[in-house]
């Protein structure tokens, strides 16, 4: 009879664990993942930058992607604390699971993780029939997109984040693997870090077709920055292109916009190439 109670009460304690009701978000895309899995009205707080859907930006935030406000957390009483796996300092997170709080670390790795990360937050919130339905149809937008794009030509890309000095991304990068998608190879895949500073010098030699930037970027000073790598194909055909930075960097639904956007700049950039021939 003693084994039977202890039993039942593990089970309604997961239970319980996965109709988490206060949910606290550590990431920006973290709190969109929590929206568009079904809990958006159970988001107690968010971190800073949090701005989609635009309600989000209402609540209270409790610090940024790497600094937490245990305080500021402990306050909002969360049942549930979503963590940025690889983003969240992982002192930060055993502190918080020191205090007694549920802390889950959730992983995104690529392009298809955004869907194993919706039923997953789904499961945690008790909310798996929209989190389903969200994850199958990323997965459907996910699949014409790469079918829309399969077999075109190939361009030499970058992502470009600020010129002094410039930082790009690897190819383990969820926006590498977006740009490939339509047909960007992205010429610093190799690079050691998930993101790294890049001098001038290996922009020349890596000779990108395509410049893309995030559009909070100050434009006069990446266009000053490629004028002085006038050699490059990119500078020649003026393929410096700004993009919804916040789209294409945050692993949510919304990534799919990102990618949309992506391949219909390469589609121009392909076209104004071959114009020129």
């Amino acid at each position: 009879m003693r084994w039977l109670i202890t039993v039942l009460s593990l089970i309604a304690c997961g239970a319980a664990q996965a109709e988490a009701r206060r949910v606290v978000a550590l990431a920006p895309h973290l709190a969109e993942l929590v929206c568009a899995a079904g809990g958006c009205a159970r988001l107690v707080a968010v971190s800073a930058h949090s701005d989609f859907p635009p309600d989000v930006g209402r609540l209270p935030q409790v610090g940024d992607g790497w600094q937490v406000n245990l305080e500021a957390v402990l306050a909002q009483r969360p049942d549930l604390i979503v963590a940025w796996d690889g983003g969240t300092p992982v002192d930060t997170i055993a502190r918080l699971r020191k205090l007694g709080l549920r802390v889950e670390a959730l992983p995104i790795s690529s392009l298809d993780g955004v869907a194993e990360a919706l039923t997953t937050v789904g499961a945690w919130l008790g909310t798996e029939a929209a989190a389903k339905a969200a994850a199958s149809a990323y997965r459907q937008r996910l699949a014409a997109l790469r079918a829309a794009h399969r077999g075109a030509a190939p361009l030499r890309v970058v992502y470009q984040i600020e010129t002094a000095p410039a930082y790009t991304v690897n190819g383990k990068s969820p926006i590498s693997e977006a740009m490939a998608v339509c047909g960007g190879v992205n010429v610093f895949a190799a690079l050691p870090t998930l993101a790294a500073a890049v001098s001038a010098e290996a922009m020349l030699v890596a000779a990108p077709d395509v410049v893309f930037y995030g559009g909070e970027e100050n434009s006069a000073d990446l266009r000053a920055y490629w004028a002085r790598l006038g050699s490059t194909p990119a500078a020649k055909r003026g393929a410096l292109y700004p993009i919804d930075a916040d789209r294409l960097a945050r692993a949510g639904p919304r990534l799919l916009d990102g990618i949309e956007q992506v391949c219909t700049l390469l589609d121009q950039a392909r076209a104004a190439a071959a114009a020129k021939r």
